[in-house]
């Protein structure tokens, strides 16, 4: 497998974190190779990157893994490495979760992950770190038309601020401000606490605090958010909760075959539907993306019109919201290269100079 794709504009981002990386570290050689990956709650995508003569980003032995099955994200590293018999020091991991220090702060993950720790074990000599869905933000300058789909508003969107959200394991989201230069701001908006918008709603948040002191976003728009409000809906009607795995309540809510299921579809993009049109009136962003695991799987759920009607559901500003275009995207290989993407960026020759 090999894909190339054009380097972005030099874009900052504010969440990074690197293991023994000076400001001043050498600058890649063209065509030098280093490890891209990107690491959520279920996989991990990894791939081989090296920068073309034309100034491309290229990556090639591509591999994805199922986290749950490897002890730590430096076994992941090793066994690429092994597999794809790459001989690069250098490696930047895109990552869901927060940098506190060496740690990494996340509830999805199978393992805690130290930067230097993991460094050590993997064998690097250099470790970047940063957000997954912060290098989702970095790449999207760059999808292919083909690999979005208009879920609401416009065909074209205004220059400005772009929102990115995805709800897969968590709940990712950041915002890429224009430039120049670009610059791209990760965010836990996943972990603010989620705002419900009628009375079934209401009672379903009920339900959750009786679990959990603090219900946030992530309770419910994730693969685990499934079933927790598939659960609170069953206990609400009085009924046997039969399902226990997102993916049996989505194919169920897909054959109509479980009220409580379809039930829990339309809360779930009523949910992302406000809030993502509660993170674009407060960036005033001019465009929406949506990414992660979940929403290309319910897509017709997405466009019945429940998703749009909350998206603009924000009193005087849905004049506004009307001309935001929400967009879903084929998430693929897009936080692999936006991490490919940044690094490269970062550590080109010019780097650095006057």
């Amino acid at each position: 497998m090999h894909d190339a794709v054009p380097p972005p504009a030099p874009a900052s981002t504010a969440s990074h974190v690197e293991a023994d990386l000076r400001e001043d570290v050498t600058a890649l050689r063209p065509g030098q190779r280093f490890i891209a990956a990107d690491v959520g709650g279920t996989h991990a995508r990894l791939g081989v990157v090296h920068m073309t003569a034309e100034g491309r980003v290229a990556i090639e032995a591509f591999h994805q893994y199922a986290c749950a099955g490897y002890a730590s994200l430096a076994a992941i590293l090793r066994d690429f490495t092994t597999r794809s018999e790459a001989s690069a020091a250098h490696a930047v991991v895109a990552i869901a979760g927060r940098l506190d220090g060496d740690v990494l702060v996340n509830a999805n993950l199978p393992w805690p992950v130290s930067v230097s720790h993991t460094r050590r074990e993997a064998g690097l000599g250099t470790l970047a770190l940063m957000n997954d869905f912060e290098a989702v933000a970095c790449a999207m300058p760059y999808i292919e038309p083909e690999a979005m789909s208009r879920v609401c508003g416009p065909a074209r969107a205004a220059p400005g601020a772009a929102v990115v959200l995805g709800p897969g394991t968590g709940l990712g989201t950041a915002l890429r401000l224009p430039g120049p230069p670009a610059q791209v701001l990760a965010s836990e908006a996943g972990h603010a606490a989620l705002a419900v918008g009628n009375a079934r709603e209401v009672a379903v948040l009920e339900k959750l605090l009786q679990r959990w002191p603090h219900v946030d976003n992530e309770r419910v728009l994730s693969g685990p958010g499934l079933v927790n409000t598939y659960r609170a809906l069953c206990e609400l009607d009085g009924v046997q909760a039969t399902l226990a795995d997102p993916a049996d309540i989505s194919a169920a809510a897909q054959d109509a075959g479980d009220a409580q299921a379809v039930e829990t579809l339309r809360i779930f993009c009523a949910l992302l539907g406000s809030l993502a049109g509660d993170l674009a009136v407060t960036f005033g962003a001019s465009a929406v993306y949506l990414a992660g695991g979940i929403p290309a799987q319910i897509k017709p759920q997405l466009l019945d019109g429940t998703f749009a009607a909350r998206f603009a559901n924000k009193g005087v500003l849905a004049p506004v919201l009307a001309h935001v275009p929400v967009w879903l995207v084929d998430h693929g290989q897009l936080g692999l290269v936006g991490a490919a993407a940044w690094y490269q960026q970062r550590h080109r020759p010019s780097h650095g100079a006057h």
